[in-house]
């Protein structure tokens, strides 16, 4: 059955009902997960790492494997490009304004350093504009090594904090956290469940109002897809941000821009080889890595990703914008 808008007035309406469920949604992924990390002593970064960006980088990983088996790596590429820019731009400026956030030391010196190459390893595999399955396979197996990694952090901090343990009634609270396990598991898996049906209604909601106001095939790839595949990572970062997990924000984004890179991108290659054109592999890929950048000096700067911060954020994302809309080339 197809539920796809098919006059204006359906796209406001899936428009709309997309994005109260992801609101719905991320408070769910996000009271689950910060549970989840409480009941068993693993850090929120980490949970915002794997469980979290995971999740709000299920509408990435759907869109971009469904454009490149239909032949459109255009927008495979470009919503992977134009989702990382917004994840660290839009979604990380927004956040810094409605709190500041608090960056660990441990972050900056392995999170970070960790986003960055993920980024930079895209260019080698994508100089010669086309994306072949020995490409997808080299990017996800360079995420299973991420993913391993965290596995290994993950166990470690399970058993400092058993060790940790002095006396029976500590023992008793950890236990009765414990117990809620699986209520908080299914609050995580209602989260991302629920985030992808509305992010899926958000997309085809904006896409047909874009396409309704004659915007090109390339304009909506990078931009109201790439918006509407973000809205996850950006409902999920606000709602982090309002309740003060600072650590499941930043993790939820970093997370999610390695994802994007290695998993999205290689998963994308997998299912089919595709070519695209030189400007992504050139001025756009150049926007992402600027952002990166950017991104990592502004949190590096007193471990925080203060207000005027995210104003410089959000204006390199609507400088971006600006370019794209009016298709002018970034150098």
């Amino acid at each position: 059955m197809n539920f796809e808008p098919t006059t204006i007035t359906t796209a406001s309406v899936s428009l709309l009902l997309g994005l109260f469920l992801l609101f719905k949604s991320a408070d769910w992924l996000v009271k689950g997960a910060a549970s989840l990390a409480e009941s068993f002593g693993i850090s929120q970064l980490l949970i915002g790492l794997t469980i979290v960006a995971m999740g709000t980088s299920a509408p990435e990983v759907a869109a971009s494997i469904t454009s490149s088996l239909k032949g459109a790596g255009d927008v495979a590429i470009g919503n992977v490009f134009g989702s990382n820019i917004a994840n660290l731009a839009l979604i990380g400026g927004v956040c810094a304004l409605i709190r500041p956030l608090t960056i660990k030391e441990a972050t900056l010196k392995r999170e970070m350093p960790i986003m960055v190459v993920a980024t930079l390893v895209l260019y080698p595999l994508l100089m010669d504009l086309k994306l072949t399955f020995l490409d997808g396979v080299i990017l996800v197996f360079l995420f299973s090594l991420f993913m391993y990694y965290n596995i290994k952090v993950a166990i470690k901090q399970v058993q400092l904090q058993s060790a940790n343990i002095k006396d029976a009634k500590e023992e008793a609270i950890v236990e009765a956290t414990k117990q809620r396990f699986w209520q908080n598991i299914f609050l995580v898996l209602l989260g991302i469940v629920s985030m992808a049906i509305a992010a899926k209604l958000t997309v085809d909601g904006g896409v047909f109002l874009g396409r309704s106001f004659g915007l090109s095939e390339a304009v909506i790839g990078m931009t109201v897809i790439a918006i509407g595949t973000s809205l996850p990572e950006l409902v999920t970062c606000v709602v982090a941000a309002v309740k003060g997990h600072d650590e499941i924000s930043i993790g939820n984004l970093v997370g999610s821009n390695i994802f994007n890179a290695l998993l999205v991108t290689g998963v994308a290659g997998i299912s089919r080889p595709f070519a695209f054109e030189q400007k992504l592999a050139g001025s756009y890929f150049g926007v992402m890595v600027g952002v990166t950048i950017l991104f990592v000096v502004l949190v590096w700067h007193k471990r925080e990703l203060g207000r005027l911060k995210g104003l410089l954020l959000l204006a390199y994302y609507a400088i971006y914008i600006f370019f794209v809309l009016s298709n002018i080339t970034v150098i």
